[in-house]
């Protein structure tokens, strides 16, 4: 079974109280997530958080999304697809922050969704072949690294998913190559076998750039 990306729909119950139709989301289960990507070894990732519809296939919407410290509230971003990022600080941990998420919907009727995917200051509308590459290194990495000695269990990387806001009309290299598999309505669709057959120097032009990229995991 071919699966977009790694993102994983979880119980929010044992983490959160409500209040009304905001959740109150301790930080330090948002960092259990985010201190699993070394800065080092995968700069380009991050952990999306969200919150999955129960009875729809959509996620909840989000109003706004701060940080609350005993000194101080920290505004986080919220996207277009209603999702969010948090810094990775241990010592929000240890102060014992607390995620403030207030929804569109009611707070019983959405689940947690988180969502590895590639930062967006790595959204572009071309990239190198060594670009692209990067970002599947990254992507083999943490799922080497998550599977450890039981790797055999893990989704296997076979190459990148990027999504775009409209229909894509056209994906080519410099030297006029389309990627393999291609362009799937809204997604293109580059297979890991492809990028290395490519000669390194080639250079991969989008009509836009894309709103997420994710591993191409099965």
């Amino acid at each position: 079974m071919i699966r977009s990306g790694f993102a994983a729909v979880i119980s929010v119950l044992a983490i959160m109280s409500l209040q009304a139709d905001t959740l109150k989301l301790d930080y330090a289960s948002l960092y259990s997530h985010t201190r699993k990507l070394d800065k080092e070894t995968m700069p380009a990732l991050q952990f999306a958080f969200g919150f999955a519809h129960k009875d729809q296939s959509h996620l909840c919407g989000i109003k706004r999304a701060f940080i609350r410290t005993q000194k101080q509230d920290i505004p986080l971003k919220v996207t277009a697809e209603q999702r969010f990022t948090v810094p990775s600080e241990r010592a929000l941990k240890l102060a014992e922050a607390v995620v403030n998420v207030e929804l569109d919907e009611m707070a019983q009727r959405c689940d947690m969704s988180v969502q590895l995917e590639t930062r967006e200051d790595y959204l572009r509308a071309d990239y190198s072949l060594d670009e692209l590459k990067m970002l599947q290194r990254q992507y083999t990495a943490f799922f080497d690294q998550m599977g450890g000695f039981m790797s055999f269990l893990m989704p296997s990387v076979q190459g990148l998913i990027m999504h775009f806001e409209q229909p894509l009309k056209q994906a080519v290299m410099a030297d006029g190559q389309h990627p393999e598999p291609g362009i799937r309505d809204s997604q293109l669709q580059i297979s890991r076998d492809w990028l290395a057959q490519q000669q390194e120097s080639n250079v991969l032009n989008l009509q836009d750039k894309p709103r997420r990229i994710v591993a191409w995991v099965e």
